[in-house]
């Protein structure tokens, strides 16, 4: 049986078979074929997580992780149903280990060249999503794993997380997924060098106060939990919008301001047209909350 069939097989039984512990039994979240899978958050629609799926080995990216999250965000980068989406691991306790070390040693030099071109490549895949997208970390995010988390728009950390960090120079080497570029413009370059000089780690409430966390949930609470009280805030406003901010800001780091500006008045420019446009303007004169539909 093909993997897509195998695929297709579960989702019939995810809609037939009787609930289990009062819960539906649906996909088994493709645990037996995935490490790395797309999957709607059917309790919040337009909220899909991008779930990694290696708990023996605290998602490690492995060359087949890697293959099926580029696989995953290509699908995503097309799917207009998704306003947001969380980078999550699915096991408690987890995000992500960064690189899989123990394959690391068996792979040769050309195919480590291959690897982290493809790590990069993936993680620019990441970052350039037209969606918001946010990373639910739920356990250590060293390395590669911070790296992966800071290709995101928005990090939520669980309250209880206390690794956070660069620590690559204490390892002889240096941040090599993009950690000294993305760390940089996000914290400024001081806070960089500190982070990355030090290879110090940072617990949550730490990685808050330097700006490299956005939030971090309440104590008995998951990072997952808070990132998806985020996501439902902002998957409330125009897709189209939320894409179009997105764009703005990204394209704002690359342009001179004259520049930029042109470039918010041309994408604000387009929306005024948009279904969702007139629905929001017909829902302020009737008191009521919009109905967007991303057109």
């Amino acid at each position: 049986m093909t993997f897509l069939a195998a695929r297709s097989t579960l989702r019939s039984l995810s809609r037939t078979l009787p609930p289990v512990s009062g819960q539906r039994v649906r996909l088994l979240h493709l645990q037996e074929f995935q490490q790395a899978f797309l999957e709607p958050l059917e309790s919040h629609p337009g909220i899909t997580c991008l779930s990694l799926n290696r708990p023996q080995s605290k998602n490690a990216i492995s060359t087949t992780l890697l293959k099926q999250l580029r696989e995953s965000l290509e699908i995503a980068h097309y799917d207009k149903s998704i306003r947001v989406l969380i980078l999550r691991s699915t096991t408690t306790g987890s995000f992500c280990a960064g690189a899989d070390l123990v394959e690391r040693r068996t792979m040769t030099q050309p195919q480590v060249t291959r690897f982290l071109a493809e790590l990069r490549d993936a993680l620019g895949k990441l970052e350039s999503l037209p969606m918001p997208t946010i990373a639910a970390i739920d356990g250590p995010a060293l390395g590669g794993g911070l790296e992966l988390s800071l290709a995101c728009d928005l990090r939520v950390a669980g309250h209880d997380v206390t690794k956070i960090g660069l620590p690559e120079t204490g390892l002889g080497i240096i941040p090599g997924a993009g950690g000294t570029q993305r760390a940089t413009r996000l914290l400024g370059p001081s806070k960089a060098k500190d982070l990355i000089f030090t290879a110090r780690t940072l617990s949550a409430a730490e990685s808050l106060e330097w700006g490299l966390i956005n939030y971090i949930s309440e104590a008995g609470t998951t990072g997952f939990d808070r990132a998806v009280k985020l996501a439902e805030a902002i998957s409330r406003n125009a897709p189209l919008a939320l894409r179009a901010a997105k764009q703005a800001i990204s394209r704002s780091k690359d342009l001179p301001l004259e520049t930029g500006l042109d470039f918010e008045r041309a994408s604000y420019e387009t929306l005024l047209t948009s279904r969702d446009r007139n629905e929001a303007l017909e829902a302020f004169r009737e008191k009521r909350k919009p109905m967007f539909t991303g057109e």
